[in-house]
């Protein structure tokens, strides 16, 4: 498929998502979220995929929606433009396979609510992270209010959202918002570092595995611990656990499906 405002590519199960609009630094627009869409059925339907990278072209991760198109919204039309971009985050954040967002700049906005999507965060030590739609009269409308608090904790998720303030990476790895932290120009192989190391893994147990995190997170602890042993039971009826505890015991490298 022929995309005009990302890049994306398959390489050796890790695919890799670039937002390509540098000149508007990589800004979210309406085309932009409907290809980011259209990529998610992409790696949805492609078993050969196992992990897949977010990040973008130039200086800029996303650094935020396009003002252009939120300037000219009525009320109606801001509400769609919010739905429609949260329907993307989820689209995202709900894909089988773990996501990685490669901050490579700025992420404010709807930059910072896309990588919040993400599983992980790795950052550059360039990245500058920030929810500054207050600054604009306007709030955090593709998830931002929600998720970012789930990841760093309701008081600064109001610290930041409230002053609008732009952080850089060495300040959101100390929050719990990025994961790591690697130089510039190391990032991208960082990451793909990573992925690969993912990408090795089972299929059914990684997506078990993120689901079971994600669904649970939100549970008490009871409830939480009943769904992980009913994953866990799960994994034994597929054959990679059988090639895997195998694998172990003949102490050779596991090929999972």
């Amino acid at each position: 498929m022929l995309y005009h405002t990302v890049l994306f590519g398959v390489e050796d199960g890790v695919a890799t998502l670039t937002f390509n609009r540098p000149d508007r630094l990589n800004a979210l627009n309406a085309e932009m979220l409907g290809e980011i869409a259209a990529v998610c059925d992409q790696v949805r339907q492609n078993l050969e995929v196992r992990v897949l990278i977010l990040t973008g072209q130039g200086r800029a991760f996303i650094a935020g929606a396009d003002i252009k198109e939120l300037a000219a919204a009525d009320a109606l039309q801001a509400r769609q433009i919010s739905r429609r971009g949260q329907e993307v985050m989820d689209q995202v954040e709900e894909l089988p396979v773990p996501v990685l967002a490669a901050v490579n700049g700025f992420a404010l906005g709807g930059g910072c609510e896309m990588a919040l999507a993400a599983d992980i965060i790795y950052a550059s030590e360039e990245a500058k992270f920030g929810q500054p739609e207050i600054n604009l009269g306007i709030i955090p409308g593709f998830g931002g209010s929600q998720r970012l608090a789930r990841l760093v904790g309701l008081g600064l998720a109001k610290e930041l959202s409230f002053t609008g303030r732009t952080i850089d990476a060495a300040e959101a790895q100390a929050i719990g918002l990025a994961a790591r932290v690697f130089p510039h120009a190391e990032l991208l192989a960082e990451t793909l570092k990573a992925a690969r190391i993912i990408a090795q893994k089972g299929r059914f147990a990684m997506q078990a595995l993120k689901q079971v995190i994600d669904r649970g997170y939100g549970l008490d602890l009871r409830a939480g611990l009943v769904l992980e042993a009913d994953a866990f039971g799960l994994c034994f009826a597929h054959p990679d656990a059988k090639e895997g505890t195998t694998a172990f015991l003949g102490k050779r490298p596991p090929k999972f499906l």
